[in-house]
């Protein structure tokens, strides 16, 4: 089995920065736990697998696409999606609709939509489930800050617009600058809570153009740190808009990365279900995450059909099999 693949970098203009991404194309019918091997050989935070389907079903639901960390299959994640989807956008111009792609991930489908300026696109998440509000003190703890590194006036809180996160809003960059979570222990902590990871963010100086507020995140997870975080993005904007923090319709810019060599943009907003009235009981929808994707590499897989069958059978003279 031959299988052609590429090497994006996401949420970035410049190759070798973002968050790298394995897009494996054309695997209908290939095993999960094939899947799984695939991504461990890669070895990037996620690998995605594309399955294409009669044009008829990609154009009423989407690309069906699949997400694999090394360790598991995620029903989303941000970076995928955009990533996976500047891929089809290049080499599959079929699956483009008025500057649309649509994935079948998981959790459903999730449009992307590109500009005329290069893989610049914009995700839009599903609309976002608000958890349970967290102890200040336990998240400082398992983070490695004080307490007073905490914004008072925005509580840590679980968010989820397909994968839940404990957003967590800090005073300054300087106390962003040293996060250290204590991995085992937050995640048990967490995942007892209902979320997954946590996602760091806090205000930084000043407007890059004198109009969108900038911020500056970090997401520690699997003994290590993600470059760029796209679904905590969003859900971060969903929570932010949420507590009055943004504007609804305000579009702000995140960088992520930066401490670990992989400087990563994202751009965010989100909406009101009833425009722009802020109150805790409007709904928050219309969560939009977008930057750009960079192509690295492409290359071809090369995999036995089927190790066991090989190491069970034998192809007799006349053509028949036995054990």
């Amino acid at each position: 089995m031959e299988l052609d693949y590429f090497v994006v970098d996401v949420f970035t203009d410049t190759a070798l920065a973002g968050n790298p991404l394995a897009v494996v194309m054309n695997t209908g019918g290939l095993a999960t736990e094939r899947m799984q091997q695939i991504a461990r050989e890669f070895n990037l935070s996620e690998t995605t697998f594309v399955e294409r389907r009669p044009a008829a079903v990609e154009q009423a639901e989407g690309v069906r696409v699949r997400i694999f960390t090394t360790q598991e299959e995620l029903n989303f994640a941000g970076h995928p999606t955009l990533g996976t989807a500047s891929v089809l956008m290049l080499y599959a111009p079929e699956t483009v609709r008025d500057g649309t792609v649509t994935l079948s991930l998981n959790v459903g489908a999730v449009p992307v939509r590109f500009t005329a300026e290069g893989l610049f696109g914009e995700m839009t998440q599903r609309d976002p489930e608000f958890g349970e509000e967290l102890d200040p003190r336990e998240v400082a703890r398992l983070a490695g800050l004080a307490v007073d590194d905490l914004d008072p006036g925005l509580p840590p809180q679980i968010v989820s617009t397909g994968t839940a996160f404990a957003i967590v809003a800090l005073r300054s960059a300087e106390a962003l600058a040293r996060l250290k979570v204590s991995q085992p222990e937050a995640t048990a902590w967490l995942r007892a809570r209902g979320g997954r990871w946590f996602f760091v963010l806090a205000p930084t100086l000043g407007q890059e153009d004198g109009r969108t507020p900038q911020y500056c995140a970090r997401m520690q997870f699997y003994g290590g740190e993600d470059p760029a975080t796209g679904s905590a993005a969003g859900c971060a904007i969903s929570y932010l808009v949420q507590r009055g923090a943004v504007a609804p319709g305000e579009r702000i810019h995140v960088r992520q990365g930066v401490e670990i060599g992989r400087p990563s943009d994202l751009y965010l907003t989100a909406h009101f279900l009833n425009g722009s009235e802020q109150s805790r009981s409007s709904k928050v929808t219309d969560v939009r995450v977008a930057g750009s994707t960079v192509l690295v590499a492409s290359g071809r897989l090369f995999l036995p059909v089927c190790t066991r069958f090989q190491q069970a059978f034998i192809v007799t003279s006349d053509g028949m099999c036995s054990i």
